[in-house]
């Protein structure tokens, strides 16, 4: 075994580990830190594929930007504590169908895949650079870029302009 493997097989169980902390714990603040771990060690597969650019855009935006965002909103509600019950009964039935058919389809992926089906082709070195990442986007993908940076100036705009307080005329 290389170690590459060795390393790929315990950041896995470590990733498999936290998301399953994260789904069983009762306190709210204890499973969204578990979840900012989880997009840690997903960010550590990205550098183990040589996806530098992807793991810094998983650890800023995802375990950086919006899982702050996630923490703050559950302090601000006081949900900490989880309730045992739930009022959607149908929905553990369906999760172990759903994981049950998940299962059978890796299983009949490992045990029936054809037999030169094991080696990958090789990743080109530039793969997930910045600058790759970049030329990909503003080359092929201009137009939706500009359109998705319009509607966000124009929401924050309207947030703005929503948010700010009015002035009363003397009267």
């Amino acid at each position: 075994m290389t170690t590459d493997l060795i390393l790929f097989a315990v950041i896995s169980v470590l990733a498999v580990a936290t998301a399953l902390a994260m789904l069983f714990s009762r306190n709210a603040v204890y499973s969204t830190l578990f979840l900012v771990f989880n997009f840690l060690v997903v960010a550590v597969l990205y550098l183990l594929l040589n996806a530098a650019f992807i793991a810094m855009v998983q650890v800023t935006v995802y375990a950086g930007a919006i899982m702050v965002l996630f923490l703050f909103v559950v302090m601000l509600l006081g949900a900490e504590q989880l309730s045992g019950r739930t009022a959607l009964r149908w929905q553990r039935p369906l999760a172990v169908i759903f994981g049950g058919a998940l299962l059978a389809i890796i299983g009949y992926v490992f045990l029936f895949r054809p037999a030169g089906s094991a080696s990958l082709p090789p990743v080109p070195a530039e793969f997930g650079s910045p600058a790759a990442v970049g030329s990909e986007l503003f080359q092929q993908y201009l137009v939706p870029i500009e359109i998705a940076s319009i509607l966000l100036l124009v929401s924050m705009v309207g947030a703005i302009v929503l948010t700010r307080p009015e002035k009363r005329k003397a009267e």
